[in-house]
């Protein structure tokens, strides 16, 4: 799409991921089997026809470095725009402690330069810990149908976390007010944290906002400007997931082996597009039992598997017994061991004959790299 370019925000935030964001930013953090969750939001833009995608760093962003690369898988590679990971910044105090990223606005006015550059006339802004496919040409197209200054993508399930924004809108859709924190929010819709706007408004804004101190997209323009802006929304009530909790991430996992919703998400136009890893092709042993789970290439399966989700190289030796589990790459259940509600990061090693028990409202996650 020649007219619009995406920038990704991602960056360490508040959030119950606890293990599974130990060594990463929640970005890359594995879902549904072969996948990173920066992969929905990247491969939405992708598929709308975007073809300069910026990517804002801040954290422990070594493991996101690693799985996007140049931008190839996603075809992204090109001499021109394409694929760009924006310098990661950090704030220190004047102890020297680094403290935790502060706000949207003033991250951009970190990449100004870039912002100035960008050949396109519109940008899409969107978070990285978002689960979704949506068509973003459709949002693209009803942003200039409708004339908005910012067209936010909205949807009216209000069931979401502590920091989630909600709006108040009109009978043609306009954002009346832009609302934080509410303890009851029916009526509202919430944000998805999708914003399309111009590039001109957005350097103004991004220049209005640091002349202030105001580092926060949602409290410089939802919150101050509702009112002086076109805000227009754009209702979207498909799936659509923010994975910011251990209980969240499983829940989500878990709910693809529902097929309607797995083709919600995996869309047969709009493809998620992910980094490769070629590995044969996963065995099940004739002793060996796998039923409703994803599974993904080279596992091999002797023991039984249930309800689950294997990733690359998951081994389960004769005997183990995995019940509604999230097992991610290379790890190995090793024979007679039993683990159920259990979500394991990669390279983790359950020995034989260990019983893992969590349970479907407090699941355990294993961090990366144990042996138990």
């Amino acid at each position: 799409m020649k007219g619009l370019h995406g920038i990704i925000f991602s960056y360490e935030s508040h959030n119950d991921l606890r293990e599974l964001t130990a060594h990463r930013l929640p970005a890359s953090v594995p879902f549904a089997g072969r996948y990173r969750i920066i992969d929905f939001i990247l491969s939405s833009m992708v598929n709308a026809g975007i073809t300069d995608v910026g990517v804002v760093l801040h954290g422990n962003y070594q493991s996101l470095l690693d799985h996007l690369e140049s931008g190839k898988d996603w075809d992204l590679s090109r001499t021109h725009g394409g694929l760009r990971l924006l310098p990661p910044f950090s704030y220190r105090d004047e102890f020297g402690t680094t403290r935790q990223f502060r706000g949207k606005m003033e991250a951009l006015a970190g990449v100004r330069s870039y912002l100035e550059e960008i050949r396109q006339s519109h940008v899409v802004l969107a978070d990285s810990d978002l689960v979704i496919n949506i068509p973003l040409r459709d949002v693209y197209q009803a942003h200039l149908a409708s004339g908005a200054d910012i067209t936010a993508v909205c949807t009216s399930n209000v069931d979401a976390p502590d920091d989630a924004t909600y709006f108040h809108l009109d009978g043609n859709g306009r954002v009346k007010e832009a609302l934080f924190g509410l303890r009851n929010p029916a009526g509202c819709h919430r944000s998805l944290e999708i914003y399309i706007l111009s590039k001109q408004l957005l350097l103004d804004l991004v220049d209005e906002c640091m002349s202030k101190d105001i580092v926060s997209f949602r409290g410089g323009v939802l919150l101050a400007k509702a009112s002086e802006l076109n805000i227009q929304s754009y209702v979207w009530d498909g799936y659509a997931a923010q994975i910011r909790s251990v209980k969240e991430y499983y829940d989500r996992s878990l709910e693809l082996l529902d097929p309607s919703i797995r083709r919600e998400v995996f869309h047969p136009k709009r493809p998620i597009y992910t980094k490769e890893r070629n590995d044969a092709s996963t065995y099940v042993d004739p002793s060996g039992t796998c039923c409703n789970s994803i599974v993904a290439d080279g596992c091999t399966i002797e023991g039984t598997v249930e309800n689950s989700i294997l990733f690359h190289g998951v081994s389960v030796a004769r005997g183990a017994e995995v019940k509604n589990c999230i097992l991610m790459s290379d790890v190995i259940v090793d024979r007679d061991a039993v683990v159920h509600h259990v979500i394991a990061d990669k390279k983790v090693e359950i020995l034989e004959s260990r019983t893992l028990m969590g349970h479907e409202n407090y699941p355990m996650a294993v961090a990366k790299g144990s042996k138990i």
